[in-house]
């Protein structure tokens, strides 16, 4: 069995020295354009957004290994129709997000934020304890990710909403499902959090006409991929009053580019994304494990529905 390992901007040497621990039966090479010309043909590929050369090169590889949840970036890519794509499923990265998430809904719920201004001013003040039933948070997204935050947000008696594109049951949580009910579920929600995949069709989702139809004083915590987010219409709908304001971990542009709105916005909190940042130990054995239930020919759980997109 043969694994390349191709994962831009990353280090490889830690990852391939765990790869080979946990696959010592398999030979790992580290890919570089035209550095398998050689005969060296892989089986399988450990990849975060590899180039198209890759794969033009090794086209008989069976299956590509996502390091992270998001697709979106092998998507792009012109793949033979047998390749398959595996996504994590969660590797360490549902508790991540269920404390990031939940933390940025409490900062803005208990309204820490006033309090800090009030310290750095030198103000002892009190703020008249606001209800939870006032705040139901609405969870887009319910794949592994998102059941996982709409179900700790539960646990502090907020009321849960969740939207997802296919039916879906969560306890302690509502959850919508489709198009017919989209709106709905947004007029019902105050806060939003969105943990969609990035698809065609869920690329601007939050944008003014959606964003409008949340209650007033919304608030909008994105963690999925910037692309989901209309920026300018975010903006707009904070600075006319609609929406109380944001907390942003994915941006269109990623760094955020120098000078860019969202830097110096009162009403927006800016983190650099790491909601839930990918743990190699982790990853790598449920990687190891998912090949060698392939090459048994055994099927593997976060197969990509490429039609989907996730």
């Amino acid at each position: 069995m043969k694994i390349a390992f191709c994962c831009m901007n990353t280090d490889p040497r830690p990852w391939l020295q765990s790869l080979r621990a946990a696959l010592p039966e398999a030979e790992v090479v580290e890919w570089s354009p035209g550095s398998m010309q050689d005969g060296v043909r892989p089986d399988y590929a450990m990849v975060w957004g590899p180039p198209q050369q890759l794969i033009d090169e090794q086209p008989q590889m069976k299956a590509l290994f996502n390091i992270g949840a998001g697709v979106d970036a092998l998507m792009k890519l012109s793949l033979p129709p047998h390749m398959q794509v595996v996504r994590l499923n969660d590797a360490g990265m549902s508790v991540q997000m269920a404390e990031f998430v939940a933390h940025a809904v409490i900062r803005h719920y208990r309204e820490l934020d006033a309090y800090e201004r009030d310290v750095a001013a030198g103000e002892w003040r009190f703020r008249k304890p606001l209800l939870r039933t006032d705040f139901p948070i609405g969870v887009m997204g319910l794949g592994v990710l998102g059941e996982r935050v709409a179900k700790t947000l539960a646990m502090f008696d907020f009321p849960v909403l969740g939207w997802s594109r296919s039916p879906r049951q969560v306890d302690g949580v509502h959850c919508f499902s489709g198009e017919a009910t989209f709106d709905e579920f947004l007029s019902a929600t105050r806060i939003l959090v969105c943990l969609l995949p990035l698809t065609p069709e869920t690329r601007g989702i939050m944008n003014r006409d959606t964003l409008s139809l949340l209650k007033p004083g919304g608030y909008v915590i994105n963690v999925a991929r910037g692309a989901h987010l209309v920026e300018d219409d975010l903006l707009a709908l904070i600075d006319s009053g609609h929406l109380a304001g944001a907390a942003l971990d994915v941006f269109q542009t990623e760094p955020l580019p120098a000078g860019h709105a969202f830097w110096k916005h009162p009403k927006i909190a800016v983190t650099p994304h790491t909601s839930a940042r990918t743990l190699r130990e982790d990853t790598v054995l449920q990687i190891a494990q998912k090949i060698r239930a392939m090459a048994r020919g055994e099927p593997v759980a976060g197969v990509v529905d490429r039609e989907r997109g996730y």
